[in-house]
């Protein structure tokens, strides 16, 4: 399906997010502008592509797009706010970085905050925003974030297997795998594990003798 641009005769950013069920390591977030008249037959949701396939359109992406951004939050972070308030700040960071300021951001799924410029005149209203469930599978944008959102993070894990070898990162990038889980069982948890999640699922109990 050749995907399509939201919004006619508007600026608009794009935002996805990467890494919100894991259960180590931090959530990133993308944000994207792309040219209104722009048009890209291989984006498509990150999840439908080949890893090979991502690291191809993320060159096209960071090339073409009018700007282009992304923000982290981390295991701390993510703990102390909560997952969902994190994904959503990870947004808001990366939508203050952008270099063209959008006059309205499309998010893939169904929550999200008011975003308004951190440098915007006191006082200024929150930008138009629309949540898409599905998203990144219909608009070009948000098909774009979820490409680098993706992409960064997992090239974050792979740096992270390397500081933290044993718990199989360099293939299930954090999300709780039957290795991953056997991992925290027999190693105990990292620094980056987030800890107000089920690390063990139905054997949850036995952490506590790890902390």
């Amino acid at each position: 399906m050749l995907l399509s641009h939201y919004h006619t005769g508007l600026v608009e950013a794009g935002c996805d997010e990467a890494g919100r069920g894991c259960l180590a390591g931090a959530v990133y977030a993308a944000a994207v502008v792309l040219p209104p008249d722009y048009a890209n037959p291989l984006l498509n949701d990150s999840k439908q592509l080949t890893e090979h396939r991502r690291y191809q359109l993320r060159e096209q992406i960071e090339r073409d797009a009018l700007s282009w951004a992304v923000g982290i939050v981390g295991p701390g972070e993510i703990d102390e706010i909560n997952i969902l308030n994190a994904s959503i700040l990870a947004m808001h960071r990366a939508l203050d970085q952008l270099t063209v300021r959008p006059e309205a951001v499309i998010v893939d799924g169904n929550r999200f905050k008011p975003y308004t410029p951190a440098d915007a005149p006191q006082g200024t209203p929150p930008l138009k925003h629309a949540c898409i469930v599905k998203g990144d599978a219909k608009y070009l944008a948000i098909a774009a974030a979820s490409i680098l959102a993706k992409t960064y993070r997992d090239d974050y894990m792979l740096q992270l297997a390397r500081q933290y070898p044993g718990y199989d990162w360099e293939h299930n990038k954090g999300y709780p795998t039957r290795n991953h889980r056997d991992a925290i069982r027999r190693l105990g948890i990292t620094p980056v594990h987030r800890r107000s999640y089920n690390l063990l699922g139905a054997q949850q109990l036995e952490l506590n003798f790890l902390w």
